[in-house]
């Protein structure tokens, strides 16, 4: 169900892209205003990243199989690392263009509707991107995230442009511009860089964040007074998944069974509080002092 809800969500994003796109080149065409070429030429990148979006959780939502034992869940980071070079590259061509408007400014046109149909794309921008945000936080999808981060920063992206054309209007100053254009491609410029870095951040298999890492501990403390011990926690993310293991220190007298029940209620009260996981647990007797020789592991999955 979750998978088909962020697909939703994608499918959304492409339909805003496709409005923002004829509202920004209207803007662009009746003014001729580079600042507003440059904002229309990131709602282009918005529309291939929402359409790489949808590829991404389409095939992250594929179960495991024989090749991918862990499920496709990684392809979300693929999604979030295209866009972020989309980003990249539209914001160099922004730059080239606005550079040779710098050179060489022309006087702006229509001014007046240009900003209308601009206000009304950053609106929908605007509106959109608060429901991805919300959804991707929800439903732990990096690629929703990515999506609503990338039209956070066209919303700020279009709203420096109006200022920009509008303080055009009002001074006369025609370089203002361009020089308000290569701004925002500085500006998509680092957006592009952090959602590159969340990307490889994803793909070394970062450890679960510090306050998810501490809700597993305080399970385990709920057992620390029937002798029982945990260490050699280790955790990763994988898109939407959690991937947790550790090793479970009970007495040695326990039998087989009693130590698998104990596993199984532990692992049920996690993936409760933390819905998602994959949870791989290891039996050892907590008198034996081998079981404490891979307590360095815990050290080691530390985020």
């Amino acid at each position: 169900m979750s998978s088909q809800t962020a697909r939703s969500y994608a499918f959304l994003s492409i339909a805003a892209a496709v409005v923002t796109i004829g509202l920004k080149f209207g803007a662009y065409l009746l003014t001729g205003s580079v600042g507003l070429l440059s904002d229309a030429i990131e709602s282009c990148v918005n529309l291939v990243a929402a359409m790489v979006a949808l590829w991404a959780l389409t095939y992250a939502a594929k179960p495991a199989d024989a090749e991918h034992t862990f499920g496709h869940s990684k392809a979300e980071y693929f999604s979030s690392g295209a866009e972020g070079a989309l980003i990249i590259v539209a914001a160099i061509s922004i730059a080239v263009e606005a550079w040779g408007r710098l050179l060489h400014p022309e006087p702006l046109t229509q001014l007046g509707l240009g900003l209308v149909l601009s206000l009304l794309a950053t609106a929908v921008n605007g509106a959109v991107a608060v429901v991805l945000l919300k959804a991707g936080k929800r439903l732990r999808s990096i690629t929703l995230r990515a999506d609503a981060h990338h039209l956070l920063t066209d919303v700020w992206t279009s709203g420096g442009v109006i200022l920009g054309i509008f303080l055009v209007q009002v001074t006369g100053w025609l370089i203002l511009d361009p020089i308000i254009a290569l701004l925002v491609a500085v500006n998509i410029i680092w957006a592009g860089f952090n959602l590159l870095r969340e990307t490889f951040s994803g793909l070394l298999d970062t450890a679960l964040p510090k306050e998810e890492q501490e809700i597993i501990r305080q399970i385990f403390s709920e057992y620390e007074h029937q002798n029982i011990q945990f260490h050699a926690m280790r955790s990763r993310l994988a898109g939407t998944r959690r991937f947790i293991s550790f090793h479970v220190l009970v007495p040695g007298a326990w039998s087989v069974r009693q130590g698998h029940d104990l596993c199984e209620e532990i692992e049920l009260k996690i993936i409760q509080a933390l819905p998602g996981s994959s949870i791989i647990t290891h039996l050892e007797p907590v008198e034996d002092p081998i079981s404490w020789d891979d307590m360095e592991l815990e050290r080691l999955s530390q985020p």
